[in-house]
């Protein structure tokens, strides 16, 4: 077999332990920026209004839930190719490769037919003023044009991911969310276009990173996947095994919105609006936390592909185990921090005469919910794990179990059957959390004996 030898190769069939910290690093920096993009894009948006607002947030739902279809695409790629580099099969991967742009092209032309007619339907049956619709419409209808770029570039960063090359989608994520920071305000403000300006902004960003993402892929032919498309030979097998990762990961990341739906729910029921602006604060600051976390997801899930497909499961053990490890330490410094500066970040969201009135309340959440940070590392990166082993299906009853059944659950049961009030969701969020995480690892530990046991390990 003719081997192309990379350095994201070579460090995904290395050291594992080294492999955990040279891949996570650049994707922690890529995300990082990705968070600080969606807080400035809204910032921006936010001088042209409420109405404004309001129309993105409308979309947001919809956008997400396309985001989620595409990076879980991305994510069904990246398991699938890093298996077969493991097990050193070139052409496999390749395979693979043809066969996630394929898909992810005709899923993007897909969600684009299907989306653009009913669009202004479906803004209008959710009660909004035809003001709003308007604006709406025009922002969402040219983000659904783009459905296709949209899908491309995280169809195309799951496959550098796959083989290791966390550092071109760094630069691909970089360069995606640090131009739509720039030319957010040239198309509202300079160019006038308003929130329209806003989707013109996100698009061309995203058209000029997949530039890159093609020159790097079919062009300049330095990666370790080589992509014909004309030779391409559609194979069932090769569909299943990406959609396998793919499909359970789109819906995991769809569980988390109900779960935060369902959670507003309980707090409107037993608070108030401040209430409801105090948990989506908070948590806004606790996502952000495990930001590390989801880059340290995504290198895991490509090393743990690679020595599954190699068979080396005391390998596959010790890069989810350091892994974790490195994970906890981060989050317990995380955790230290809000608890510790609490007040000053508190500030940062109530600084103004009308929401100085959420300070107290939102300090309490923050150190109350910060306390299950160290905790997620054990059910997040089990879940990267499970995706890892192209077993996409348990990943999305590890999250399902997390969000909905115990975050949501214990949430209810501290609401309603406490006398603890608003303070009763927060201690159920975080207890929640912390026994799914758990519960998730111990079934992590149990999946690798008995893989060592089918491969012969012990």
């Amino acid at each position: 077999m003719s081997q192309k030898v990379t350095k994201g190769v070579q460090m995904l069939l290395g050291e594992p332990k080294r492999a955990v910290i040279k891949l996570s690093l650049p994707m922690m920096v890529g995300m990082l920026v990705q968070s600080l993009y969606n807080l400035v894009d809204g910032i921006w948006v936010a001088g042209l209004g409420s109405n404004a607002l309001v129309a993105i947030g409308l979309f947001f739902p919809i956008f997400m839930g396309l985001i989620a279809l595409a990076s879980g695409l991305g994510v069904g790629a990246s398991s699938a190719i890093s298996r077969r580099i493991g097990a050193q099969n070139k052409k496999g991967a390749d395979n693979v490769a043809d066969h996630a742009v394929i898909t992810g092209l005709f899923l993007g032309v897909l969600l684009s037919v299907l989306l653009f007619p009913v669009i202004e339907t479906i803004f209008v049956e959710m009660g909004a003023t035809q003001e709003i619709v308007e604006l709406a419409v025009k922002y969402s209808r040219i983000l659904i044009l783009g459905a296709s770029v949209i899908v491309f570039n995280n169809v195309a960063n799951g496959i550098l991911r796959g083989e290791g090359d966390t550092k071109r989608s760094m630069y691909a994520m970089v360069l995606g969310s640090g131009l739509n920071i720039i030319l957010d305000p040239i198309f509202i403000y300079t160019l006038g276009l308003g929130v329209v300006g806003a989707a013109y902004a996100t698009l061309l960003s995203m058209i000029i990173t997949s530039g890159f993402l093609i020159f790097w892929l079919f062009f300049k032919r330095d990666t370790y996947v080589d992509i014909t498309l004309k030779d391409f030979d559609p194979n069932r097998e090769i569909f299943i095994d990406i959609l396998r990762v793919g499909l359970p990961s789109a819906l995991a990341q769809l569980a988390m919105s109900f779960a935060m739906f369902f959670i507003n729910t309980i707090i409107i029921r037993i608070g108030s609006s401040d209430a409801v602006a105090i948990f989506t604060s908070a948590w806004r600051i606790i996502m952000l936390g495990t930001v590390p976390l989801l880059g340290m997801a995504t290198a895991t899930t490509a090393i743990v592909g690679a020595s599954y497909g190699a068979k080396d499961i005391e390998k596959l053990e010790i890069a989810y185990l350091y892994a974790i490890k490195l994970g906890f330490l981060v989050e317990l410094l995380v955790t230290m921090f809000i608890f510790i500066f609490a007040s000053p970040i508190t500030y940062l969201f109530t600084y103004s005469e009308g929401a100085e009135q959420l300070a107290n309340g939102l300090v309490r959440a923050l150190r109350i919910l910060a306390l299950f940070l160290p905790f997620v590392p054990f059910g997040m990166l089990t879940g990267a794990m499970f995706r890892g082993i192209g077993q996409g299906e348990k990943s999305l009853i590890v999250t399902t179990l997390r969000t909905i059944i115990m975050q949501v659950g214990f949430a209810y049961i501290f609401a309603f059957y406490s006398d603890i009030g608003l303070s009763g969701v927060w201690i159920g969020v975080a207890l929640g959390n912390m026994i799914a995480a758990l519960v998730s690892f111990t079934w992590g530990k149990m999946t690798i004996i008995r893989l060592k046991e089918k491969f012969s390990i012990f």
